[in-house]
């Protein structure tokens, strides 16, 4: 196991939020324990961390490496057709542009859902979203910080993602940078209902005629669903079963949706909780990076 990081590795550890272990902190730290008089339960606990933080850091490296390789599970890595606008979609979805869909959104009475809503959550309410991206970034449902601010992903696991993505050379701020280097960022479901609940099928299927417009006008290169509903919603179509599917056994491979590569991983949330795990997401990144050169 080599443990030897380059600048930028050490940099997109330290966006993500990774602390790069070295031998010299090790025995710094087991020096400090024994001049401490550490009891056995402490020895313990720091040799369980130390041995978590090795394991995320040759997770990295392998997998930065080997989302580069063929992989027997990935069904497909052809370069992906263009997309184009999808076909059937209600009340007239499919010919909207940016200014009608976000109206169309804010008015919205498809589904439940919208019961006792504050706001909706809408990524191109952002007047600093891109409108075209190489990226989309599709998430959970709306938590309550995110009603309050009417955009996706927002607070602490938003500045996890931004940080994630400025690992990569992305931003999900439009400005002046070129699609290449953006991202456009929505929620799968726009509403946060008065009583907290996860959204039901029909509920996930109604929103998701938001969705199709957004991909279709975004037009990325990959899409990365994190979450449970956001991989669910995006892949019911061409995998009925994903309901059933614990969301670590749908990463590491590519999927489509209406011919658009996507990439599953966890949600910012989630790995705020669960530190161990963002090894496994840089990796889902790596893989996600690759599509879109």
């Amino acid at each position: 196991m080599s443990l030897d990081l380059d600048q930028r590795q050490r940099a997109m550890l330290q966006e993500m939020g990774v602390r790069v272990w070295l031998p010299e902190a090790v025995a710094d730290v087991g020096l400090a324990a024994e001049v401490a008089g550490s009891e056995e339960e402490t020895e313990t606990e720091t040799a369980a961390a130390i041995a978590i933080e090795i394991i995320a850091i040759e997770a990295i490296n392998t997998g930065a490496t080997a989302s580069k390789a063929p992989d027997s599970r990935v069904p497909d890595r052809r370069e992906p057709a263009p997309p184009v606008a999808p076909a059937g979609l209600s009340d007239g979805i499919a010919g909207m542009d940016w200014p009608t869909l976000a109206q169309t959104v804010a008015n919205c009475q498809a589904c439940a859902l919208r019961t006792g809503r504050r706001a909706p959550v809408f990524g191109a309410a952002d007047a600093e979203a891109p409108r075209q991206a190489d990226w989309l970034v599709v998430g959970e449902p709306p938590d309550e910080a995110e009603e309050r601010q009417g955009a996706p992903f927002a607070d602490q696991a938003g500045q996890l993602l931004d940080n994630m993505l400025k690992a990569l050379g992305v931003s999900r701020r439009g400005g002046t940078a070129s699609r290449a280097s953006a991202a456009y960022v929505t929620n799968v479901v726009k509403c946060r209902p008065a009583v907290v609940r996860n959204p039901d099928a029909q509920e996930l299927a109604a929103c998701e005629n938001y969705l199709r417009r957004e991909v279709a006008l975004v037009q990325p290169k990959v899409i990365l669903a994190m979450g449970r509903f956001a991989a669910q919603a995006l892949l019911q179509g061409s995998l009925p079963e994903v309901a059933s599917i614990p969301l670590g056994k749908l990463r590491g491979q590519i999927y489509r949706y209406h011919g658009i590569p996507v990439v599953v991983s966890y949600h910012p949330g989630y790995l705020l909780r669960t530190q161990q795990d963002k090894a496994r997401a840089w990796a889902d990144l790596c893989l996600a990076l690759e599509l879109t050169q």
